[in-house]
């Protein structure tokens, strides 16, 4: 019930709710006028689904094949089976050059390895230097979105966060001088890095190469500047061909945040000249989801947060809400075949309306696969089992249920409706309509009933 407790204190603060509903939603908005000037849209999503699926399938095959490749351009190629062992492979790198001050562009995989605590611990310096993230990390909170990791913070907040740790203005919350005031910030961390790490959009089985896509060209100087660069990446960012690139570079940004490209798309083929470049690729659960066909699907996945700017539970709860490294939907999935005990409450924190599935851009059956969770989880849930029984016993009779509709209108009688719909949001946070003076039974039996009768 962790995702109940945590959405509780979220929705405390209404006007925060509000203002983050509205932003993600346009968001949204801007997803779909993107998506309408794309005519082949349907098709390039059909497309990528299917690359990937014949990916998954085959995976074995391709991760071979670019192990090989890569290690022909000049890479350094590790493999990692958990997060231990990501971490340890990485402090060992970094151990060996003496790096002691490190960069790091958005990577939700080392986040997922939890790598900037591992680090802290062992008396390195790592930075992240995607603005969203820093913002974040200054404030030693988790990003509370795939792509937008402040999304869940005003202005006024980032505001006051810089103030504290930067000697900024608190009261000049201006997004060009607070941006402004973080470029100078990071600007001096990148110069003194000794070592960037990065994640991986997509690593290119026939060529050996991988993609980094960003908005704000940090990758590029944490990955310039510096002579080392590791390169972090799930196994499910490998696609077969170069050609294949081009249809989910279509997809990505469009999907994300309504640009019809990343303002920096950075293919990586070899190392820069007195450069040494690390790729670790990582496993730490996917085999075990790769072996389920029903949620096969769900690494499918290129991390565009489409369905989280959809969902509208996601939306009105915050991403922290899902104690969880990947929140909404597609994180609902994924962690809990990681630890059921902890996030099997996760898929329970949906409506199932589908609207994630309808946006995903390489067809994940989002919903659907929510609901097999359920199922398979039913063992782990803490909801009081009365609470069902109880419901069973009204839905499963037409009796029943005209009994339970008296009862409730009889109550409305003697409790005025404002005060059962005042305790009920102010306990529960939800918005009840208004009990109608007549019930639907009541008013079909006065209008049509006894007329066809």
């Amino acid at each position: 019930m962790k995702h109940y407790h945590l959405t509780k204190q979220f929705l405390t603060y209404e006007n925060r709710v509000d203002w983050h509903n509205q932003a993600l939603l346009y968001v949204r908005l801007k997803r779909d006028r993107s998506i309408y000037k794309i005519s082949e849209w349907e098709n390039l999503r059909e497309a990528a689904s299917q690359i990937k699926l014949h990916t998954l399938s085959h995976i074995k095959y391709y991760i071979e094949q670019f192990f090989v490749n890569a290690t022909k351009n000049g890479f350094i190629v590790h493999f990692a089976k958990d997060f231990t062992e990501h971490n340890k492979i990485v402090y060992e790198i970094l151990k060996k050059h003496n790096v002691k001050k490190v960069v790091k562009s958005k990577s939700m995989l080392t986040e997922e390895c939890g790598l900037n605590s591992f680090l802290e611990n062992h008396g390195i310096e790592i930075i992240d230097t995607d603005l969203g993230e820093r913002i974040v990390q200054l404030r030693k909170e988790h990003p509370s979105h795939i792509v937008l990791p402040a999304i869940h913070l005003k202005k006024e907040d980032v505001a006051k966060t810089f103030a504290k740790y930067l000697n900024t203005d608190p009261h000049n919350n201006d997004p060009v001088y607070l941006t402004r005031n973080a470029r100078k910030h990071l600007r001096e961390k990148f110069l003194n890095a000794q070592a960037g790490i990065t994640g991986v959009n997509f690593a290119i089985a026939e060529t050996g190469g991988f993609v980094i896509c960003t908005n704000e060209g940090n990758a590029d100087l944490g990955t310039t500047l510096p002579k080392l660069h590791i390169a972090c990446m799930g196994v499910e960012k490998i696609i077969p061909k170069l050609k294949d690139l081009t249809i989910f570079l279509r997809i990505l940004a469009p999907s994300a945040t309504g640009q019809a490209i990343t303002s920096y798309t950075t293919l990586y083929q070899k190392p820069n000249q007195d450069q040494e470049v690390h790729i670790i690729i990582v496993d730490n659960g996917r085999s075990d989801i790769l072996k389920q066909k029903e949620f096969r699907n769900a690494l499918k996945c290129i991390r565009c947060g489409a369905c989280l700017n959809t969902c509208p539970v996601y939306r009105r709860s915050g991403g922290h809400s899902y104690h969880a490294t990947i929140p909404g939907p597609i994180g609902s999935i994924l962690n809990p075949h990681k630890n059921k005990k902890e996030y099997w409450d996760l898929p329970f924190a949906s409506s199932l309306c589908g609207s994630c599935s309808n946006i995903c851009p390489v067809k994940i059956d989002i919903h659907n696969q929510l609901f097999l969770l359920r199922q398979k989880l039913k063992d782990y849930k803490q909801f009081p089992r009365y609470i069902f029984s109880f419901m069973n016993i009204i839905f499963s009779k037409p009796d029943n249920m005209l009994i339970s509709h008296k009862i409730i209108f009889f109550l409305r009688t003697l409790i005025p409706n404002f005060i059962f719909r005042y305790f009920f949001e102010k306990k529960y946070q939800r918005v009840l309509p208004e009990i109608p003076k007549k019930s639907f039974r009541q008013i079909y039996k006065e209008n049509y009933y006894d007329k066809i009768k």
